[in-house]
């Protein structure tokens, strides 16, 4: 064959490459005829990042099926362990810790479209927690549910003043929120690759709205935590995480979790992931959430979706190549 043929040839088969790549990125998880069955294996940043999601859901007009299999500050390990003690014995109360129901159970009621999986935000940043139950899980869904789109969540870092964040490699852990969210992407990212799966890029977005300096949350450098007395409370503005508040004569402080404005970026980033669809056209706002807080989230949320597709048809052409 000519080296002119031979170039034709690669060119043809490059622009259907591009073309397949293209067509599926650009197709939504759900065709929008049936109601979408999605099922969540994870914990509270799981439950937080789906809070919304079915209002944002229903004002887009997509019919929107949750089962879940959640437990408080669970791993993939923990999970896994669950789902094989009751492989390993049924009656086992350690493979029934989801209100009584054992994983293979949930699962195993009905089709399910989407089953998501993550990992416990405090070792997110240690890709090697990931290794072997991100896989085992993988198969054992695969195995419950062979249809079934498995999809990466990936979790946000800590707040900036957090006096903690994930774990990065054994004994270490990362010293700001910019190094958790950084090694938290690259095992998110490393691992999807190795099973082959998407991800939800709720981190990235919860990232890119504090390296917006008008939209980015500052801590309150002004307030003194020890001689507090309530209700006073330092500036919060556009902190994605709950942050400080008074527990009866208490000053609690929680910078893991999402509040009300990192449960709406949340949901509206898997809004965005499930239907391929902006979510920048929707009005629904929680209460609390300023208005105008809330646009920029809609196209943060947007925007970062959008950048994961192209990265991961960018990597699909790379394969191909």
């Amino acid at each position: 064959m000519s080296s002119l043929r031979q170039l034709r040839h690669q060119n043809v088969f490059l622009f259907l490459l591009l073309f397949a790549v293209k067509t599926a990125i650009a197709q939504p998880v759900s065709d929008g005829k049936q109601p979408l069955r999605l099922f969540l294996i994870g914990n509270s940043f799981s439950q937080n990042a789906t809070r919304y999601l079915p209002e944002l859901s229903k004002e887009g007009g997509h019919e929107l099926v949750i089962g879940r299999a959640e437990l408080g500050g669970s791993s993939l390990q923990r999970h896994w362990e669950h789902a094989e003690a009751a492989e390993m014995n049924p009656d086992d109360p350690k493979g029934k810790p989801y209100g009584g129901k054992s994983l293979k159970m949930l699962l195993s009621d009905g089709v399910w479209d989407v089953v998501t999986i993550q990992q416990a935000s405090i070792l997110s940043g240690d890709v090697e927690t990931y290794r072997p139950y991100a896989r085992k899980l993988y198969e054992y869904i695969k195995r419950l549910q062979p249809k079934a789109t498995v999809v990466f969540h990936q979790t946000w870092a800590y707040r900036s003043d957090s006096k903690d964040f994930s774990q990065i490699a054994k004994g270490d852990s990362a010293r700001s929120a910019q190094e958790m969210w950084e090694k938290s992407r690259a095992a998110y990212h490393t691992i999807a690759s190795e099973l082959g799966i998407a991800i939800i890029p709720n981190g990235d977005a919860f990232w890119r709205m504090n390296e917006k300096a008008k939209w980015a949350y500052h801590s309150d450098n002004s307030f003194t935590i020890n001689q507090a007395r309530p209700p006073a409370l330092p500036d919060q503005t556009h902190s994605l995480n709950m942050g400080y508040r008074w527990d009866k004569d208490k000053l609690a402080f929680d910078s893991h979790h999402a509040n009300d404005a990192g449960c709406y970026l949340g949901a509206l980033v898997w809004y965005g992931f499930l239907f391929d669809e902006s979510p920048v056209k929707l009005t629904f706002c929680p209460d609390g959430v300023d208005r105008k807080f809330a646009t920029q989230l809609k196209k943060t949320a947007w925007s970062v979706v959008r950048q994961e597709k192209k990265e991961e048809a960018s990597k699909l052409v790379s394969a191909g190549q």
